[in-house]
């Protein structure tokens, strides 16, 4: 089987484009005609910009999540969830509510290069790991002075949010290169299905498809997800990647352990695409590998384009 690679090349001219669609405010599709991400293997590799947003109910509805490539559904303290959004493609003028950082994050981001990391903090302990990653960690502080206010009408600490403009960080469409993803024609096989719902102990995610809109309606703690602007929120795919979750080292201010989520190595996954479920099997060899998702018989398995959420669920 063909493992992913980091891959760092892309073209000039690639770049131009990549460069141009973020100033119109364009997206860029992340797949090629071969069902490749853009210029795999051909020129110089690009970045992201990830963004830990909060995702309890106060925090909701959020702000630019809709315009991310990829949305990482991760566990947190006292089985909540938080989101990781990735963005290449597009970047919105807001984004937020941003809050902290976890450990499980350092290993995700690790397969990206040098991403930018927005978040509100972290816990004391786990900073000097965060300045050691090979990451851009722009908290409060350390980003440009206008990058981060507090508003929205919330109360702290719902109401971080970021002005992702005023960090330069530049992301490019290359840079999803490293997820490993792949994206195309809805394979053979699979099963209908039109709704899945994944629970963590205090949270829970449904997703139901949509034939006229082509794409899963999301549900949060069974409340339809929109954006601040009133939008429902929707993806492409859904990945549901079964994972070994454990404690960690740290704990949040109520001493609650902080739960790692492993996303190196190997296991089964779920994914829906099309109103359909593929029973898939996801590699992801070292940190600096993306994450390879194959069929039963060892071929790869291609998303639809558009928007991925990967929600991280216990073995």
């Amino acid at each position: 089987m063909r493992r992913p690679t980091h891959a760092r090349a892309r073209t000039g001219a690639a770049v131009a484009i990549a460069l141009a669609a973020l100033a119109s405010g364009c997206t860029i599709d992340p797949s090629g005609a071969d069902g490749k991400p853009p210029s795999e293997g051909s020129g110089q590799g690009g970045s992201v910009l990830a963004v830990k947003i909060d995702n309890v109910g106060p925090a909701r509805p959020q702000t630019g999540l809709d315009a991310a490539d990829v949305v990482y559904v991760e566990q947190v303290e006292a089985g909540l969830s938080r989101l990781m959004a990735v963005y290449a493609s597009r970047v919105p003028s807001t984004i937020g509510p941003v809050r902290s950082a976890r450990e499980t994050d350092l290993e995700l981001l690790r397969q990206f290069d040098r991403p930018v990391l927005a978040f509100s903090g972290a816990q004391s302990k786990l900073l000097p790991l965060i300045a050691d990653a090979p990451l851009r960690a722009l908290p409060p502080g350390k980003a440009p002075g206008d990058a981060y206010f507090r508003g929205g009408g919330r109360a702290a600490p719902h109401n971080l949010f970021l002005r992702p403009g005023a960090l330069k960080a530049a992301p490019r469409a290359s840079g999803l290169e490293s997820t490993g993803f792949r994206f195309g024609p809805r394979p053979a096989g699979g099963t209908p299905e039109t709704r899945r719902t994944v629970r963590f102990p205090a949270a829970r995610f449904t997703f139901d498809w949509v034939e006229y809109e082509g794409r899963w309606r999301i549900a949060m703690d069974g409340e339809r997800a929109r954006t601040s602007e009133g939008k429902e929120l929707g993806a492409a795919t859904v990945v549901v990647q079964y994972v070994k979750v454990r404690e960690s080292r740290f704990h949040d201010r109520s001493g609650n352990v902080s739960p790692f989520t492993e996303t190196v190595g190997s296991g089964r996954a779920r994914v829906l695409r099309d109103g359909r479920a593929y029973d898939a099997r996801w590699e992801r060899p070292t940190a600096e590998d993306g994450t390879e998702f194959t069929t039963a018989d060892g071929d790869r398995l291609p998303f639809a384009k558009g928007q991925v959420w990967v929600v991280y669920a216990k073995a």
